[in-house]
């Protein structure tokens, strides 16, 4: 999984976010990579609409030379800052990915596909309350400037 809580002053809290079940085909990606995040900003860019600040933590995928390049080569639209290295009370995400395990924490899944259906079920009904986005980014004690 991968997601960002958005805010921007004067509209309705966004999560945006994306899910990948590795199923052991041969060559199949296990997990996200730094392309997949890249892809994951744009869409976070086309559906905001504007320029992204992006506040994020030290996550190794987000430290590669791909993603530094990806980062350079947009930076009209796209600026980061690194929190610090555990940092994790301070991104509202970990907010959003403590709902979703608490809520799919006792699951007795027979398989990955109902784990992955519980996950998404969970996360969309978070992006339709914009009240618990916001709620993450107040548990950090951060605020945005209207």
């Amino acid at each position: 999984m991968a997601g960002m809580t958005c805010y921007k002053p004067g509209e309705r809290s966004r999560l945006i976010y994306a899910i990948r079940e590795h199923r052991g085909r041969k060559g199949e990606p296990k997990g996200f990579g730094w392309r997949d995040l890249c892809d994951l900003l744009v869409r976070a860019r086309i559906q905001r609409g504007g320029p992204i600040v992006l506040v994020w933590d030290n996550v190794r995928l987000h430290l590669t030379a791909g993603m530094r390049e990806f980062i350079a080569a947009n930076a009209a639209w796209l600026t980061v800052f690194q929190l610090p290295t555990y940092a994790p009370d301070l991104n509202p995400q970990e907010g959003i990915w403590s709902l979703v395990k608490r809520d799919i924490g006792n699951l007795a899944a027979t398989d990955l596909g109902q784990i992955t259906r519980a996950v998404k079920r969970r996360l969309k009904q978070i992006q339709y309350r914009p009240d618990f986005v916001d709620s993450c980014l107040a548990g950090t004690g951060l605020i945005t400037d209207d």
